[in-house]
């Protein structure tokens, strides 16, 4: 098996667990503001993260890393085996476990598993089928999502699909008592020196986004605050499914004017390889610099 993607940052390794890339598909519907004339316009898009066509390239992964000795795990991407309306992302048979555990994380010795936000693409690992039961695929870890977040789903009429999704990968996490609600201010909050939760809300009511510090380095995991680099060119770019566009988009402009010309790596929950890099400025907005893999 190939050795997973990873990020050195001081003295903290960033690993990419892939999952899957998602298909052709997934960007019309995702982000319909991404038009090929849209993306035609962004020559640096290419060849990474759209194609000559101008479709663009969105993959599902996670990210695992070890800080203040803990080790955690950013997202738990789609699963195996669940029954979803996206074709895309049901009844998966990915290998995405056997890559955790080549990347050095296997399942049982994971200490924390962050949730950006809990949507199905983002929590479906959480759990794992074992004699027809849902049971938690973390067993030692603490699960971590912000109160907001889950209170909202908690008063939030749910469609079939989001309560399947809420029975199969959320549920059996809190009933076996791992799920923690944390409280997010508007400054964020330490989970753990090095690890911080940056509230990021819009696409989701209590989204929040992943920072880590090592060394006078710093990282940022975007979750779905956004979805794709063509949103640093156009922030107003939203996606289908943000429960509240305004917000999103406010959002977004405010994190990338923060980290346009700082030394930050933006690690992005969709982005096609090579995945990271650094905002910059680019014609009135932003653009990312990528910063190749250690190793990939």
């Amino acid at each position: 098996m190939t050795a997973s993607a990873s990020w050195t940052v001081g003295d903290v390794t960033v690993h990419r667990v892939d999952e899957i890339p998602l298909p052709p598909a997934t960007g019309p519907w995702l982000l319909p503001g991404a038009t090929p004339d849209v993306v035609a316009g962004q020559d640096w898009l290419r060849p990474h993260y759209a194609d000559d066509e101008g479709v663009l390239r969105i993959d599902s992964h996670s990210f695992a890393f070890t800080v203040g000795g803990l080790r955690a795990l950013v997202d738990t991407g789609i699963g195996n085996g669940k029954q979803r309306a996206n074709p895309a992302w049901h009844n998966l048979g990915t290998d995405y476990l056997e890559r955790l555990t080549a990347a050095g994380f296997p399942p049982d010795s994971v200490d924390l598993v962050l949730l950006t936000h809990l949507h199905a693409d983002h929590v479906g690992w959480n759990t794992r089928e074992v004699d027809g039961a849902w049971i938690p695929t973390f067993p030692n870890a603490r699960y971590l999502t912000s109160r907001t977040e889950r209170e909202f789903w908690a008063g939030h009429a749910m469609d079939e699909a989001r309560r399947q999704m809420f029975c199969d990968s959320v549920q059996p996490v809190e009933e076996a008592g791992l799920l923690d609600l944390v409280d997010v201010p508007a400054e964020g909050v330490e989970v753990t020196p090095g690890l911080r939760l940056i509230p990021t809300p819009g696409h989701t009511p209590g989204h929040v986004a992943v920072e880590l510090t090592s060394r006078g380095r710093t990282a940022l995991i975007t979750g779905d605050c956004v979805h794709h680099p063509v949103q640093l060119a156009h922030p107003g770019i939203g996606a289908c499914v943000d429960i509240d566009p305004g917000r999103s988009e406010v959002t977004r402009r405010g994190l990338l004017g923060s980290l346009a010309g700082t030394d930050t790596l933006l690690l992005g929950t969709h982005f096609a390889p090579p995945t990271a890099g650094r905002v910059v400025t680019h014609q009135g907005a932003f653009r990312l610099s990528p910063v190749p893999a250690d190793s990939a």
